[in-house]
């Protein structure tokens, strides 16, 4: 079936076809063993294409599944079947690789060890990088298009070198502190470390069958991965070589559950870790006088919640955690969707009476009016939340013209940048603020396409945003006019990440 049924080619889909008493029934598993298996595994964990499990094809719409199995897809080695299958058998595909496998596939700590692969550095190889940029503003773009990533020279916007990624990376790639390496997750579980240096892949290992994300330590000794199968987190020295796996389950050991998250809490010199369905808030430390660093067992230090987290933020001095819960199935009205968990107390402090469904793993913290406020996207709601971070109270909500996923600034600029991606209106437009009157002062549009994810220059001088199509572009806007100074084709951009940034933390960018 092939590598990628994230994106399906704007060609003529086969229509479903409606149940006949006459037709002869179809053996969708058959046809999965003779047409795909070889490709995506006897398991459909994956192989040489992805793995289809349920978990992974989420966010598949039904109608690119079917698209993608009769078309093919150019730039990979996914072939058409279109010409050999009739269209009810593309339909049963197309729903088979959506139902559960049984039993469940499992991924344990030999299979983890078996997927690593390592390629060490030459002894000869000069310790240098192999390009003349600046790599404190070297940027790396992750085109989900076509499931490559660029480096972008940071100075000049032109591409320094493209590569091609693991299908379907998920969440911000994490960097060394010396800024060289970057590691990236995908959906379906891969870990890539990358030397920005040298254009060369160091290592890979597989940690799970479905990935939500990963984080490096601030030290750069550890990563971390947050699997939603199995119920995972799975700890690897920098090298990608298993440390431990610890099952995501609660203290009594009575509930499993998905990974939410997992994020570095670099002046607590720990991970923090959110499970999506058990009321639970972990933290793992890795400093000098840890288990982990000591080479034992890491134990998991747990804070009890109110209710599971799907996404959280740190407060700047990584004292608090404001994280989201998403309502339960059938929840109405304005119920409480956040709470403040105090991590050296390790409890609730506060709830946040925030409506919709605040996007908190992309809020950003400024000073207005000499207080330290939050300010968070809402994917459900038509506007930005401003929390006072002393007393986690409202301040403000900041119109816009439909939900939005990502928030960026900088601290060099007195301007915040937020898209309204998840509106089917406004997906075309950037809501530019002014972070001292926390008013909209500019829009930025492309008609009829998806506008998102800014991230700044080093310096602040410059903000890129993504055409998030698959003719898309980085567009890069002066920060402090808004106007448009240069335009890179890019196959869907879905997200770039500066180095400095990055390891720095810079005031305005995520996690």
């Amino acid at each position: 079936m092939g590598v990628d049924l994230a994106q399906a080619r704007s060609l003529p889909v086969p229509a479903e076809p409606a149940a006949s008493a006459a037709a002869a029934p179809v053996d969708a598993a058959a046809l999965y063993r003779q047409h795909c298996a070889a490709c995506h595994g006897a398991q459909r964990t994956g192989g040489m294409g992805p793995a289809l499990l349920p978990e992974s094809l989420e966010r598949l719409k039904p109608a690119d599944a079917l698209a993608t199995i009769a078309r093919g897809r150019d730039a990979t080695q996914m072939p058409g079947f279109g010409g050999v299958l009739s269209e009810p058998e593309v339909a049963a595909l197309a729903a088979y690789v959506r139902t559960p496998v049984l039993p469940q596939p499992r991924w344990s700590d030999a299979d983890i060890r078996a997927s690593r692969i390592a390629t060490p550095l030459p002894a000869n190889e000069p310790v240098r990088p192999a390009w003349g940029a600046d790599p404190m503003n070297l940027f790396v773009v992750v085109e989900g298009g076509d499931h490559h990533v660029s480096l972008l020279d940071g100075d000049r916007f032109e591409v320094i070198h493209r590569f091609a990624s693991r299908y379907a990376l998920h969440g911000g790639p994490k960097f060394t502190p010396d800024g060289r390496h970057v590691f990236f997750g995908s959906r379906d579980g891969w870990i890539t470390k990358y030397d920005l240096w040298r254009l060369k892949v160091v290592a890979e290992v597989r940690a799970g069958l479905n990935m939500r994300n990963i984080a490096v330590s601030a030290d750069g000794r550890f990563v971390a991965a947050a699997n939603y199968l199995p119920h995972t987190v799975v700890l690897f020295d920098s090298d990608l070589r298993l440390v431990q796996t610890l099952p995501a389950t609660n203290a009594r050991g009575s509930e499993s559950s998905r990974v939410s998250a997992v994020y570095d809490a670099a002046p607590r010199q720990s991970f923090v870790v959110a499970l999506k369905d058990t009321a639970e808030l972990w933290e793992l430390p890795y400093g000098p006088r840890s288990a982990l660093a000591a080479g034992r067992a890491s134990t998991p230090l747990r804070t009890a919640l109110d209710g599971p987290l799907d996404d959280f933020f740190f407060d700047p001095p990584y004292r608090h955690v404001l994280g989201a819960t998403r309502p339960a199935s059938g929840a109405r009205g304005d119920a409480v969707s956040a709470q403040v968990i105090n991590l050296d107390a390790r409890r609730k402090v506060a709830d946040l009476g925030l409506a919709g469904m605040p996007h908190l793993g992309s809020g950003i913290a400024f000073t207005w009016q000499g207080r330290t406020v939050l300010a968070s996207p809402n994917l459900k709601g038509s506007g930005i939340d401003v929390i006072d971070l002393a007393d986690f109270r409202p301040v403000a909500t900041i119109p816009t013209p439909g939900p939005g996923f990502f928030l960026r600034s900088h601290e060099a600029s007195r301007y915040a940048w937020a898209d309204s991606m998840m509106s089917p209106k406004a997906k075309d437009t950037l809501t530019v603020i002014d972070k001292a009157t926390l008013q909209p002062v500019a829009s930025l549009r492309e008609p009829g396409k998806t506008l998102a994810h800014i991230e700044f220059t080093r310096d602040g001088r410059y903000a890129l945003a993504s055409v998030w199509e698959m003719d898309g572009a980085l567009v890069v806007y002066d920060a402090q006019t808004l106007k448009e100074v240069k335009r890179l084709p890019m196959r869907k951009p879905v997200g770039k990440y500066n180095v400095w940034n990055k390891i720095t933390r810079s005031e305005g960018t995520s996690h």
